[in-house]
């Protein structure tokens, strides 16, 4: 059976390490991963005191095993935007497809106070999960990139 534990702050980094989550993050994402740095930073606001800002993140560990994380992070915002974006969802390789991620993603949404909005790349193969639970498309985001 699935153990899924929530941690809200660094205090509660008791049995997985904060960089034991970035590199299960940082390998498991696979090609739609961000750099370690980056998914430190996520970590930093999900944990942040400071207001608007904030989240938490979820373990799932089978076995004592870690084998899936959720990252979870606050808006600060309402209604026009979700209050919270649900940043990072990985499940170890090796134990795809046995319901893990769903466990994961509908845990992390009964625990959210508020609205749930997610970035999902068009081939990404969970996008059909997403679908599943519920989750509908609602704009194309687009992004500009000033040059450095």
């Amino acid at each position: 059976m699935l153990q899924v534990k929530q941690i809200n702050n660094e205090n509660d980094l008791k049995e997985t390490s904060r960089d034991e989550i970035i590199n299960f993050l940082h390998t498991h994402l696979d090609r739609f991963r961000d750099d370690k740095v980056s998914i430190g930073k996520c970590l930093d606001y999900a944990f942040a005191k400071d207001s608007g800002k904030g989240g938490f993140v979820l373990t799932g560990h089978y076995d004592g095993q870690l084998v899936g994380i959720v990252v979870m992070n606050k808006t600060g915002m309402q209604g026009f935007i979700p209050e919270n974006i649900l940043v990072y969802i990985a499940v170890d390789a090796s134990l795809r497809g046995k319901g893990i991620g769903k466990q994961l993603m509908e845990e992390a949404i009964n625990r959210a106070e508020g609205d749930v909005k997610l970035h999902v790349e068009y081939d990404n193969p969970a996008k059909r999960l997403y679908e599943r639970i519920g989750f509908t498309t609602k704009y194309a985001e687009m992004r500009y990139v000033k040059k450095k």
